[in-house]
């Protein structure tokens, strides 16, 4: 029986996708569920695993259907997922102790702040590549531990199991036999050193998160054994091609090369450069991670961590009902044509790179009396593009590589005004792939390596992707700079104000 397809579960932020991809590289099915977003206090962000895997069982069955195949007709089931945020589990019963901690979720800043306070952030970033923050899993498992019952007696008999988004997935999928994880997703916990490529004693004693509870951790393309839940099938499919969502993205947008770089405009968004297989010291915000493992060795990146992007248009839709519909949007951008010198800086959860301020919170500045609200829209667009902008010129002066044109993917890069003033605040092309879906076939393209589907990374199908979008820049070099600044004075502010209180 022919194996026709790879189903690649897409596991992110704000839902799940289900996606059948052909030998191609084209997408010929795609499902979506979304899932509850919780926010039991402020600056926490918590998330329902069960939910998130009843989406993922209900999806791959719809796409299934769709498609009119059997699961005999799967090579593989690959994985890609949001990074960081965090589950425990009792593999007794099966069932998570609580809640999934967010990695927006700010509730361990405290903590990190006290082991940045003793000294501790020069170690951690040495071994694992990151700073010390509540962004990584580390803290938050250990939260877990602190305040959840159910965590510290399954601890005690033994049954507590601990892992990111993928392992879970992993462990449900495969019927309870498989608790893993790859390179990419373990390199985001501040617990794995990535020059050893194994969990850390010292980093798991001072986390307080006890090493035995951790997955294996395997190459991204690696076997991670095969589908048993009868909930799903009784077909046993292969399981393969696990990747974190942003890395996952990077291969996918095919930037094998170092110093191809691209950004995944999401919830927050993720901006990576390939720099091959030997890694660089990160700083100024920037951290270094695993790109992915593959064929027994790695590849690094660095990478520029935004952690509010298109939640901010969501929010102005949403919480302050400017729009209704992504038409009326762009008929209020008409009408705005220039910003009035109005900033949002989207600190709702704290700003990434380069600031690493969990404390930040999100603020308007520069309005006047003839502010509206299609200004405000323009703003909460425009701001993606000054933090990308942030996060490109960090990666030219730690990588000391230029920034020849950047690779777009994820929903806001299908707004064209977006990817426009991207372009023109870069200075530099912006290189829009119309496959929107860049971390899942990057996933499948990882998965379909792992089981020979293809023969290697070179003669990867470009498949329905067309790298032909392009976006020249084509504002005065004057009026560049003269936004940027703008919004550098903005950010400054509130950095400002929250150092002094």
């Amino acid at each position: 029986m022919e194996k026709r397809y790879l189903l690649t579960i897409d596991q992110s932020t704000s839902g799940t996708k289900a996606l059948l991809v052909d030998r191609a590289g084209r997408i010929a099915v795609r499902c979506f569920a979304d899932h509850k977003q919780l926010y039991p206090a402020a600056g926490w962000v918590e998330h329902d695993p069960e939910e998130i895997y009843r989406n993922v069982v209900k999806l791959a069955h719809e796409a299934l259907r769709r498609a009119g195949i059997a699961p005999d007709r799967l090579a593989a089931v690959t994985i890609t997922n949001q990074r960081e945020t965090a589950v425990m589990w009792d593999r007794a019963t099966g069932r998570p102790v609580c809640n999934a901690i967010v990695w927006q979720c700010q509730r361990t800043a405290d903590r990190c702040s006290a082991l940045k306070e003793a000294g501790h952030e020069p170690a951690v970033r040495e071994k694992t590549g990151l700073m010390l923050d509540p962004y990584f899993s580390a803290a938050k498992w250990r939260w877990m531990l602190e305040q959840v019952p159910e965590a510290r007696r399954a601890l005690a008999e033994g049954t507590l199991l601990a892992g990111t988004i993928d392992s879970w997935l992993l462990w449900k999928l495969s019927g309870g036999e498989v608790h893993a994880t790859d390179y990419t997703n373990a390199s985001r916990t501040s617990l794995f050193d990535i020059h050893e490529r194994t969990w850390d004693d010292g980093l798991c004693d001072l986390f307080g998160v006890p090493k035995e509870i951790l997955p294996e951790v395997r190459s991204s393309d690696d076997s991670f054994g095969v589908t048993r839940d009868p909930a799903l099938w009784s077909e046993q499919v292969p399981l393969t091609g696990v990747i974190g969502d942003s890395q996952a993205a990077l291969f996918g947008q095919l930037c094998l090369e170092p110093g191809m770089t691209k950004a995944t405009y999401g919830t927050g968004t993720s901006v990576l450069m390939n720099i091959g297989d030997r890694p660089v010291p990160a700083g100024n915000g920037l951290v270094l991670a695993i790109a992915w493992g593959r064929g027994g060795g790695v590849a690094y990146a660095l990478e520029a961590v935004i952690r509010t992007s298109g939640d901010s248009i969501k929010w102005v839709r949403d919480n302050l009902g400017l729009f209704d519909s992504f038409e009326e949007m762009d008929r209020l951008l008409e009408e705005a044509p220039d910003n009035q010198g109005v900033y949002l800086v989207p600190a709702f959860v704290g700003l990434g790179a380069p600031y690493w301020d969990p404390r930040a919170r999100a603020a308007i500045l520069g309005m006047s009396r003839s502010t509206g609200k299609a200004h405000l829209v323009r703003a909460a667009l425009e701001s993606i593009a000054y933090q990308v902008r942030d996060a490109a010129e960090m990666m030219e002066a730690e990588a000391g590589i230029p920034l020849a044109a950047l690779r777009a993917d994820g929903g806001a890069s299908d707004n064209p005004r977006l990817m426009q003033f991207q372009a023109d605040l870069l200075g530099r092309t912006v290189v829009k792939s119309d496959a929107a879906e860049s971390s899942a076939l990057g996933s499948a393209y990882m998965g379909g390596l792992g089981i020979g589907w293809w023969p290697s990374a070179a003669e990867l199908p470009v498949g329905g992707q067309d790298f032909a979008c392009r976006f020249e820049p084509a504002m005065a070099a004057e009026e560049r700079e003269r936004l940027y600044q703008g919004w550098k004075r903005a950010v400054a502010g509130i950095v400002t104000t929250n150092k002094e209180s």
